[in-house]
C-alpha cells in the first residue's frame, strides 16, 4: 500500500516524482501529493484527494517552481478519510519540513497528546502528521541537524513505517527510514532515488540497494549513506533489477491484467529457467540446505489471499513427492495461536511483493522460535526474502494489476520445483519419476498458450452474456479445490459480485442449498485418466446441481465426453498430469473474471478498496 518516491539530482524533480508515482499506482491509493525544494531553497507542496490525474491537472493550472530535490506519495487511507488535508506530504517546522509515510504508527495517539500539550497544532486526522510534527520538534532541538533529528524521531515511533523527509534548509538531501515497511534505493549517475519498490525508478536506473530493518538512508546527488537507528554505518546489499521499464507498461494491451494473463506461459517458463539439469531439478539458491531438507518433520506454508491458494496446490506436490506433512495457514492467523514449530520445521512463505505485512510478521515469529524459513517471492530486494533463511524467486516479472494472475501460476511452479528438489534429496522420488514430472512442467507454458489461443474468445463471450450475473459458485475436488477458491476470489476482487468456492464433496453438506434455477456454477472436472473414481464423483455432483436448474460451466480436459450431456458450457484444457492440471484449469477462470469485469465496465487493474501490496496488518 502507498507509493513513495524520493529524488535528488540535476534534473527537475516534479516530472520524475509524478512518473514514479504513476508506476506505483498499482499499489492502490486514494490521494496523491508531492513536495519540492525549488531553486531558491523554498519548499513547495501540492496534494489532492483522488487519482494522480487530479494532482496533474492541479499542477497544470498552478505550476510549481522548478526544483531538483523532492518527495512524492500516493496514499491508501488508514487514519482519516481520503481528503485533501489527509493526503501526504504533511508539513511541520513552519512549513519548511515535508514528510511522507507508508504504514501505521501505532503509538501516534500518545505522541499526539504529548505534542498537543506542548502547544503544537495539527491540520489532519493522520498518524503521519504526528511523525512530521515530532520530527520538526526534534529538528529544532538538534540545532538544525536533520539526520540527528530523524534518528531521534524514529526511535520514538512504534509500528510499521517508511518515512521520507525533506527540509528547505537542506536542498539536495532526502532522508528516509524503514521498519516493517518497504524502501529501496536507486543508484544513478549524479542522482539518486528512493522508492517503495524499484518500479519507482526503474526507468532511470536498474542499480539498486536494499535497505534493511530499522535503517536510515540519506541520499544526495553525490552519494548514499545508510545507518541503523543509532547512527552506526551499515553496508546495504546491492542488486540489479532484472526487468526494464517497458515490462511494467501495458504495451498495447487494454489493461495490465490482460497483459499479465497473456504472460502466464512466460511466467512459468521463467520460473523453471536455470533450475533443471539433465532431467532433474536443482535449485542453486538452496545449495547448502540438504541436511535441513533431509531432516524435515513438517512443512508449514504461510500466505494470504491468492498466494494461500497457491500454497494449497503446492501442498499436494510437497506431500506426494517430498513425503513431508504439510500444513497451509493464513499468515495473519498463524502467529496468534502459538503454533508448534521447531528446528525441524520448514516455514515456506509465499508473497508476490515480498512485503505482505501479515506474512512478514509470521516469518519473523517463526524464526524467533527456531524454525527455518524459505520465501517464494517475485520481487527483488523485498523484505520477506531478506528476513528468510533462503529464497526462491519466481522471476515472473512485474505484476501491476491488483488481481494476481501470472504470479499465481509462477508460485505453484516454484513449489513444484521445491517439492522435486526436496524429494531428490530425501530419496522419495526416483530419477525416472522426477524426469517425467520435469517433462510435464516444461510442457506447461505451451499448454497454457493453447488455452489462451483456443478458449479466450469463447470465455470472453460467455462473460459478456453473464454481465448481469449476481452470484457464481465454483466447485473443485482434490487439487481442483484451491483452484475453485481462486476462481471465486478473482470474481470478488474485480467484478464485485458474490462468488464462493467449495470442495465438491461438501456440496450435499450445505452449499447445494444455494443452487436455484439459473445459478451459474463452474465445475473443475479432474481427468478420468488419473482417477476414474474422482471423475465419476464430480460428474455426479454436476448431475445433482443440473437437476436443480443450475447453469453448469465445466472446465475439463480435451476428449472428456462424459461431461458433455450435463454441461451448458465446456471450457477445454490440454491433457496433463493430475498435479499439473491446476496450472491449466485456472487460466479460464482468470480470463472469465477479467471478461466479466470488463463487461460490467469496471476497472480490472485497480478494483475498489484494494491495494496490490498489503503492507499494514
Amino acid at each position: 500500500m502507498c507509493g513513495i518516491v524520493g529524488y535528488v539530482g540535476p534534473r527537475q524533480s516534479q516530472s520524475i516524482l509524478l512518473s514514479g508515482l504513476a508506476r506505483l499506482e498499482y499499489r492502490g491509493y486514494d490521494s496523491a501529493g508531492i513536495a519540492v525544494i525549488d531553486g531558491d531553497g523554498a519548499l513547495d507542496m501540492r496534494k489532492r484527494a483522488g487519482k494522480l490525474g487530479v494532482l496533474r491537472e492541479d499542477l497544470k493550472g498552478a505550476p510549481m517552481p522548478d526544483g531538483t530535490t523532492g518527495i512524492g506519495h500516493t496514499r491508501w487511507a488508514t487514519h482519516g478519510g481520503p481528503t485533501d488535508l489527509n493526503a501526504h506530504p504533511h508539513l511541520a517546522d513552519d512549513d519548511k519540513l515535508a514528510v511522507i509515510h507508508n504504514g501505521i504508527i501505532e503509538n501516534f495517539a500518545a505522541l499526539k497528546a504529548d505534542l498537543l500539550s506542548e502547544g503544537y497544532e495539527f491540520r489532519s486526522e493522520t498518524d503521519t502528521e504526528v511523525a512530521a510534527v515530532l520530527l520538526g520538534r526534534e529538528y529544532r532541538e538538534a540545532g538544525g541537524d536533520l539526520g540527528a533529528a530523524f534518528r531521534a524521531t524514529v526511535r520514538q515511533l512504534e509500528g510499521a513505517f517508511t518515512l521520507l523527509a525533506v527540509h528547505q534548509d537542506h536542498p539536495g538531501l532526502v532522508v528516509g527510514a524503514r521498519r516493517n515497511s518497504p524502501l529501496v534505493i536507486g543508484l544513478g549517475d549524479g542522482e539518486n532515488f528512493l522508492g517503495s519498490d524499484v518500479a519507482a525508478f526503474v526507468e532511470h536506473t536498474r542499480n539498486a540497494l536494499a535497505i534493511g530493518q530499522d535503517e536510515i538512508v540519506a541520499i544526495t546527488p553525490e552519494g548514499v549513506e545508510v545507518t541503523d537507528f543509532d547512527g552506526n554505518p551499515v553496508q546495504p546489499e546491492p542488486f540489479e533489477v532484472t526487468w526494464d521499464a517497458a515490462a511494467a507498461e501495458k504495451g498495447g494491451w487494454p489493461s495490465f491484467m490482460a497483459k499479465e494473463v497473456s504472460e502466464e506461459p512466460e511466467a512459468v517458463a521463467n520460473t523453471l529457467r536455470g533450475r533443471i539439469q539433465d532431467g532433474a531439478v536443482v535449485i542453486p539458491e538452496l545449495e547448502g540446505l540438504d541436511d535441513l531438507f533431509a531432516g524435515l518433520s513438517r512443512i508449514v506454508i504461510i500466505a494470504c489471499g491468492t498466494a494461500a491458494y497457491a500454497g494449497q496446490v503446492g501442498k499436494y506436490a510437497l506431500e506426494q513427492w517430498a513425503r513431508v506433512p504439510v500444513d497451509v495457514e493464513l499468515a495473519h492467523e498463524f502467529r496468534y495461536r502459538e503454533p508448534v514449530i521447531g528446528p525441524d520445521t520448514l516455514i515456506v512463505s509465499i508473497s508476490q511483493s515480498g512485503e505482505t505485512m501479515d506474512t512478514l510478521m509470521a516469518v519473523k515469529y517463526a524464526r524467533e522460535r527456531g524454525a527455518k524459513t524459505l520465501s517464494i517471492c517475485n520481487t527483488q530486494g523485498a523484505t520477506i526474502p531478506r528476513e528468510s533463511d533462503a529464497v526462491v524467486y519466481t522471476h515472473a516479472g512485474p505484476e501491476v494489476a491488483v488481481a494476481s494472475t501470472k504470479a499465481f501460476v509462477a508460485q505453484i511452479t516454484a513449489q513444484y520445483l521445491l517439492a522435486l528438489h526436496i524429494g531428490r534429496i530425501r530419496g522419495t522420488v526416483s530419477a525416472v519419476e522426477a524426469a517425467e514430472h520435469v517433462r510435464e512442467l516444461e510442457a506447461i507454458p505451451g499448454k497454457i498458450q493453447r488455452v489462451l489461443e483456443t478458449e479466450q474468445a469463447h470465455i470472453e463471450q460467455l462473460a459478456h452474456w453473464m454481465a448481469d450475473t449476481r452470484s457464481v459458485l465454483f466447485l473443485g475436488r482434490n487439487v481442483g479445490y484451491p483452484i475453485a477458491l481462486e476462481g471465486a476470489l478473482k470474481l470478488k476482487e474485480i467484478s464485485y459480485i458474490h462468488a464462493e468456492g467449495f470442495a465438491a464433496g461438501e456440496l450435499k453438506h450445505g452449499p447445494i442449498a444455494l443452487v436455484e434455477p439459473g445459478q451459474p456454477v463452474f465445475v473443475l472436472v479432474p481427468s478420468p485418466r488419473h482417477s476414474a473414481l474422482l471423475h465419476a464423483k464430480v460428474v455426479s455432483n454436476i448431475q445433482e446441481i443440473q437437476a436443480r436448474g443450475a447453469r453448469v460451466i465445466v472446465v475439463a480436459e480435451e476428449g472428456d465426453a462424459a461431461v458433455l450431456p450435463f454441461a451448458d458450457e465446456v471450457l477445454h484444457i490440454p491433457l496433463a498430469g493430475a498435479l499439473f492440471e491446476p496450472l491449466l484449469a485456472v487460466v479460464p477462470l482468470h480470463i472469465f473474471a477479467m471478461g466479466l469485469a470488463n463487461a460490467r465496465g469496471l476497472d480490472v487493474d485497480q478494483p475498489r478498496n484494494l491495494a496490490k501490496s498489503v503492507t499494514v496488518e
